[in-house]
């Protein structure tokens, strides 16, 4: 059997756009395994892919899929937000976006997919290859299906370095990419989420809609990850304390998403600008602590001592008084000494490992 050369194309002196119009011909089979796909890679091509017998695609990393496991990195999803709004063109294809064009070729590519594609996505963390294959050629790597990677527009790499190989050096892709598409345990069909998207950018829709549908999709990854395990318990009575009626909407707002960061990370950090109520927004965090019955250390600048001091205290001029604050305040230059005293704490015989919730202020 003759093996054929690999040809290198580089996207300077030769596309990938060129070459897989010398090889897409009527009734070709085409299987991408690709990051994302873009309208405009398909109106580069739709020439040849309006006679192919069928196109299968394979998102290499979760795109548009239904999330089966609870979430642990924050990195993860804003990569993925990226790849699905690849869709309507990457950050390379600003130019073609601008065209004004988008809404028709949406609406080609949405009815060219119905007949002709399937989408999937790879369902878990694992890395995947990105190839392509036409038949019996595979070009390796294929990192995306859009209008920079076919060389049709400019991205930010001076040069490319795909390979395309011919029957028998491309059988092994095929089988791989056969391999990844028969494994329903790593694999979630995303046709239909595909063809929604795209359809999204062409479907007449009120302006409250298209309002709500961009804030929902700026937020839905966040959205997900709240829980009652990390709300904050109402039960506990402390929305009726004199420090939650004292604050404004939006220190309301602040202390519920602290709570739930808390719950969530072990941590938060809380800043804003001078005078917009830091120290009360504080305050609500410790009363719904304290109502859980938790112990509660702030430690704070020396010279601002007195003021956390007046809120716990049973002093005339204390606004939360009947709130009964009872958190322990200490100097924060102090966290390193074993001995001594710090706002008349004797530190030698302090026990640290009792507090369950350390407020620290900087001034």
């Amino acid at each position: 059997m003759e093996i054929t050369t690999p040809e290198f194309i580089d996207n300077v002196h030769k596309t990938l756009s060129q070459s897989l119009k010398e090889e897409i011909k009527p009734g070709s089979k085409i299987s991408i395994a690709a990051a994302c796909f873009s309208i405009y890679a398909y109106q580069e091509l739709k020439n040849e892919l309006k006679n192919i017998d069928e196109l299968r695609f394979i998102f290499t990393s979760p795109t548009f899929v239904t999330e089966k496991t609870k979430k642990e990195k924050r990195e993860f999803y804003i990569p993925r937000l990226n790849r699905e709004r690849s869709l309507y063109g990457t950050e390379f294809e600003v130019k073609l976006r601008n065209e004004l064009n988008q809404k028709a070729i949406a609406k080609e590519c949405a009815e060219w997919i119905k007949k002709k594609a399937v989408f999937k996505s790879n369902s878990t963390q694992q890395n995947m290859p990105s190839f392509m294959n036409v038949d019996e050629t595979a070009y390796n790597p294929v990192r995306e299906f859009t209008a920079v990677e076919l060389g049709v527009e400019k991205g930010n790499n001076a040069a490319f370095a795909i390979t395309k190989m011919q029957s028998p050096m491309s059988v092994g892709f095929l089988q791989m990419f056969e391999q990844f598409w028969q494994n329903k345990d790593i694999m979630q069909d995303v046709t239909e989420q595909v063809i929604e998207n795209i359809s999204s950018a062409y479907n007449e829709n009120s302006p409250e809609f298209i309002y709500f549908v961009t804030l929902y999709n700026i937020f839905k990854e966040f959205l997900d990850d709240i829980s009652e395990d990390v709300l904050p318990k109402e039960a506990t009575g402390f929305k009726q304390s004199a420090i939650w009626n004292k604050l404004y909407n939006f220190q309301q707002d602040a202390c519920l998403a602290i709570i739930n960061k808390l719950e969530k990370y072990n941590g938060c950090i809380l800043a804003d600008s001078v005078g917009l109520g830091k120290t009360f927004t504080a305050l609500a965090v410790i009363k719904y602590y304290e109502t859980r019955n938790k112990n509660v250390l702030v430690l704070s600048p020396k010279k601002l001592s007195d003021n956390w001091n007046t809120y716990r205290d049973n002093y005339s001029n204390n606004p939360l008084i009947e709130d009964r604050l009872n958190y322990k305040v200490l100097y924060h230059t102090d966290i390193g000494r074993s001995k001594g005293f710090s706002n008349g704490t004797d530190l030698g015989r302090l026990r640290w490992d009792t507090y369950d919730l350390i407020v620290y202020e900087r001034s």
